[in-house]
């Protein structure tokens, strides 16, 4: 009996002390830090910064920014019923998404609350990965039942990199990639690499000219070293999340429980979000006779069951609204601010906020935002005008222009 207890104390000291995971990439990530600034991302050791969060993000912006993107969840799903099956369960027309194409979806409880958005590849007729911030393998199995279709996790087997920004299509043809320049936004090809073969995809999480490198754990070291020595001369620079954060809040591209809670993370019954309440209304698609949460969301939309908008704010000042309460007229709570900063590239301050209606949907006007401002030791408070403004913030040719421009 002691022994029992001895190695349970044994078993549950070595959950605790069980390290975090580390990508294939992170060999070389760790050596180019030199901030030391990291978080976790899906249980996995990821970079915050590396160097500087001002450089990094001049990099996204002027020149190519490399970000890993291993941690997120990879699935693969394939089988004669993959199509029918994901048609079942997203909330756009995977019918009409083309082999070699991808395409921005989310997926829904039978309440129409959103679980978590991605990216849904399609390699072939009966072939697709999705990829999404949190995991999904059990929700996605339970919904398979009656499906000719298997659902195998790919993360761990499959290590990502976005290459980010207006040399980023140099640098792949100088690492000799020909015909990547003809790729056309949310299209993919596969290439040689080492005797296997690489996707890259004409994707991106920043608003800008940019691809996603898709290759498997063992030959990740090997094309990071080959895309690295082809954009010596490009500008090429390893970046962390809190650049990359930056340009997405540009983009007024939306982070899952940050600027939403998903599904299955609230405890609220009143913080779960239909599609239409963070901005995702175009997604869906009410011709498909069938996907899951379609009754609850047309009845919301239908019996004005909708209680929330995302929005984009313009903010006085400089001072960024992260986290800020918004108000209207200075006296009435109206929402939060989920993400702010202030933006180098559009020269203000900017926010995306979640607003209770009817502000933001019928009242537009007269809104402030209570931002706390850490200044020597001590907080200010300091009351904002903030003006609802379209998104993105930022809106860049370059980012669909095919071929992209020479840099």
């Amino acid at each position: 009996m002691a022994l029992d207890r001895l190695s349970a104390r044994k078993a549950l000291q070595n959950h605790i002390d069980h390290p975090l995971l580390e990508t294939p990439f992170h060999p070389r990530i760790e050596a180019l830090s030199r901030s030391q600034e990291w978080y976790v991302w899906a249980g996995y050791r990821a970079p915050l910064s590396l160097t500087d969060e001002e450089m990094e993000y001049t990099a996204l912006r002027n020149s190519c920014g490399v970000f890993d993107i291993s941690p997120m969840k990879k699935y693969r799903i394939s089988g004669p019923d993959a199509e029918a099956f994901l048609d079942y369960v997203m909330v756009r027309n995977v019918a009409k998404l083309g082999i070699d194409r991808v395409h921005y979806t989310c997926w829904c409880n039978d309440f129409g609350h959103v679980i978590d958005d991605g990216t849904l590849f399609r390699f072939g007729p009966e072939s697709f990965r999705l990829c999404c911030q949190e995991r999904q393998y059990e929700w996605l199995s339970d919904a398979a039942d009656g499906f000719r279709v298997n659902i195998e996790e790919e993360t761990r087997a499959v290590a990502g990199l976005a290459l980010q920004g207006p040399t980023s299509c140099r640098v792949l043809l100088n690492a000799g990639f020909s015909g990547v320049e003809a790729l056309r936004p949310f299209q993919l090809a596969r290439f040689p690499h080492e005797g296997g073969e690489i996707v890259i995809s004409r994707t991106g999480f920043t608003g800008d000219l940019g691809y996603e490198v898709w290759v498997s754990h063992d030959a990740a070291l090997s094309i990071w070293d080959r895309l690295f020595s082809a954009g010596a001369l490009h500008g090429i620079q390893a970046v962390g999340y809190g650049a990359l954060n930056r340009c997405r809040i540009e983009a007024a591209f939306i982070v899952p429980n940050q600027d939403f809670m998903t599904a299955d993370h609230v405890l609220r019954p009143d913080r779960a979000r239909f599609p239409d309440e963070i901005g995702l209304d175009w997604l869906v698609d009410p011709a498909k006779p069938y996907f899951n949460g379609r009754r609850a969301i047309l009845e919301a939309r239908e019996g004005k069951g909708l209680r929330h908008v995302l929005v984009g704010l313009e903010v006085e000042g400089n001072v960024p609204a992260d986290g800020a309460i918004v108000y209207h007229r200075g006296k009435h709570e109206a929402g939060i601010v989920t993400a702010g900063i202030w933006s180098p590239m559009a020269k203000r301050n900017i926010a995306i906020a979640s607003l209770d209606r009817p502000y933001g949907s019928d009242i537009t006007k007269d809104f402030f935002v209570e931002i706390y401002a850490l200044r020597e030791g001590r907080y200010h408070k300091l009351m904002k005008r903030a003006t609802i403004v379209s998104r993105p913030f930022v809106k860049l040719e370059r980012r669909t222009k095919t071929p992209p421009d020479d840099f």
